[in-house]
C-alpha cells in the first residue's frame, strides 16, 4: 500500500474533507467529459429529382429503310422497224402526253398504205358489180326467165364481194395503225431519258428497239419491307395502315430523310401493305405515296423512311433514364407522398425519343425518380426535389 507523507498524520476529518474533494474533482470531470463528448453524426437523407407522371396524346413512329420509285416509269419503244429519222426533244427535259419524240422511216409503211388503198377500192368495185348483178337477177328470177341456180351464184358472188371488201378495209386500217407507229410520241407527261439509239440506226423488233426511258416523278413512290413482328406489335394500332376500311381512323403517313441529314417537307400515306409475308426474308411490303412537286427525290435512290404506326390517347410516358432492367424486368422508383421509395416492376412499350411509354404498372399523379436511383433501395426515405424540365429529357 502507497502511503502518503504527512496523510497518515491528519486528522480524521481533514482526511475524509479531501478525500470529498478529490472525489468531487473526479466527478465534475467524468460530467465535464461526458457533456463535451461529440455527438455521433446522423446520415443525410438522400436528396433525388422527382418528376410527376402525367398523361398525352403521343404518335408511336418506327424507321425502316425505303426505297424510291417513279409513280409511273415508261419505256418508249419502236413499234415497227425502220431506221431512226429524226428526233424532237431534247434529253433530260420535260415532255407532255402525246408530244412526238422521234420518226422511223416511213417510206416502206407509206407505200403499204397506198396498195391497201388501192386494194380496197378494187374490193369496193368487185362489191358494186356484184350488187348490180343480183338486182339484175333478181327480176329475172321473179318472171322464171332465171334459175334458182343463177340466183344463188349472184347472192353467193355478192356476199363474196362484201367480205373481200371487209377484209380490204382492215388490211387498210392495218397499214394505216403500223404507218402511225413511224411517229413515236411519249405516252404520259414527265422527264425523258437520254436517247437509247443514235440518228440512223436501225430501230424495231429485230434492230435496237429500247429509244428512250419517260418517268413521271411529280409523285413517287416509296417502298419498304416490315417484320412479320411489327405487324403484330401494331395489329390493334389506332391508325389505318395501308388499307381504307370506312373506319374514320387517321391514315398511317410517312416522312423520309435527304442525303443531308434534313427532313423531306411533305408527308405521304401509306396506300398498300401486302396481304401476305414472304417466306424467304420473313417480311412483307409496304408502300407509301408522296408528293414530289420539285423532283428533290430521285427514284432509284434509298433513304430512311419514318411511319407513323400508332395513336395513343392518354398514355403514360416517362423519361429512359428513370427505367433499370434487371434480368427480372424493368423498375422504377416511386416517391410516396410520405418520402418513402417503392422499387416497382413496370411493363415498358414503344420508345418515343428519350422517352418510353410505360404500358402498366404506372397511375397518372404519381412521383417517380428521375435522378439519384441508384444511391436507393426499397422502403428508404428521401428527400425529393421537383425535376427542371430541361432535364427530364
Amino acid at each position: 500500500m502507497i502511503k502518503i507523507p504527512f496523510y497518515d498524520e491528519m486528522p480524521r476529518g481533514r482526511k475524509y474533507a479531501i478525500a470529498g474533494s478529490i472525489t468531487a474533482a473526479l466527478a465534475a470531470v467524468i460530467v465535464f467529459a461526458i457533456i463535451l463528448r461529440p455527438k455521433p453524426a446522423t446520415s443525410p437523407l438522400p436528396v433525388v429529382e422527382i418528376e410527376p407522371v402525367g398523361t398525352s396524346d403521343v404518335n408511336v413512329y418506327s424507321e425502316f429503310v425505303g426505297h424510291i420509285r417513279a409513280h409511273q416509269f415508261v419505256e418508249i419503244r419502236a413499234r415497227v422497224e425502220g431506221y431512226l429519222e429524226k428526233m424532237f426533244f431534247e434529253e433530260g427535259t420535260y415532255i407532255t402526253r402525246g408530244q412526238p419524240l422521234f420518226i422511223i422511216d416511213r417510206k416502206v409503211y407509206s407505200a403499204k398504205v397506198e396498195k391497201a388503198k388501192a386494194q380496197l377500192n378494187k374490193a369496193k368495185a368487185y362489191a358494186l358489180k356484184a350488187k348490180r348483178d343480183l338486182d339484175r337477177i333478181h327480176p329475172l328470177y321473179e318472171q322464171n326467165a332465171a334459175s334458182q341456180l343463177d340466183l344463188d351464184n349472184a347472192e353467193a358472188a355478192y356476199e363474196s364481194a362484201k367480205a373481200e371488201e371487209l377484209v380490204a378495209q382492215a388490211d387498210l386500217t392495218q397499214a394505216e395503225l403500223t404507218l402511225s407507229y413511224t411517229t413515236v410520241s411519249s405516252p404520259i407527261s414527265g422527264y425523258i431519258s437520254e436517247r437509247s439509239a443514235d440518228i440512223g440506226t436501225l430501230v424495231g423488233p429485230s434492230g435496237k428497239s429500247l429509244l428512250a426511258t419517260v418517268v413521271k416523278s411529280d409523285t413517287v413512290l416509296v417502298d419498304f419491307s416490315m417484320t412479320a413482328l411489327d405487324y403484330l406489335k401494331s395489329k390493334d394500332r389506332n391508325v389505318n395502315f395501308g388499307h381504307r376500311d370506312g373506319t374514320g381512323r387517321p391514315d398511317s403517313y410517312i416522312t423520309v430523310t435527304l442525303a443531308d441529314g434534313s427532313t423531306y417537307p411533305y408527308r405521304g400515306v401509306v396506300d398498300f401493305a401486302s396481304p401476305q409475308v414472304d417466306p424467304n426474308t420473313g417480311t412483307f411490303s409496304v408502300r407509301a405515296e408522296m408528293p414530289n412537286p420539285d423532283n428533290i427525290l430521285l427514284p432509284g435512290e434509298f433513304t430512311k423512311v419514318k411511319v407513323l404506326m400508332d395513336v395513343r390517347n392518354d398514355a403514360i410516358k416517362i423519361p429512359g433514364k428513370a427505367i433499370e432492367i434487371e434480368k427480372g424486368g424493368a423498375y422504377i422508383y416511386v416517391v410516396r407522398p410520405d418520402s418513402t421509395v417503392e422499387r416497382r416492376f413496370v411493363e415498358t412499350g414503344p420508345e418515343l425519343g428519350n422517352d418510353i411509354i410505360i404500358e402498366r404498372g404506372l397511375a397518372a399523379g404519381e412521383d417517380i425518380v428521375v435522378e439519384g436511383y441508384h444511391k436507393l433501395h426499397h422502403g428508404m426515405k428521401v428527400r425529393p426535389t421537383i425535376a427542371q424540365r430541361d432535364t427530364i429529357g
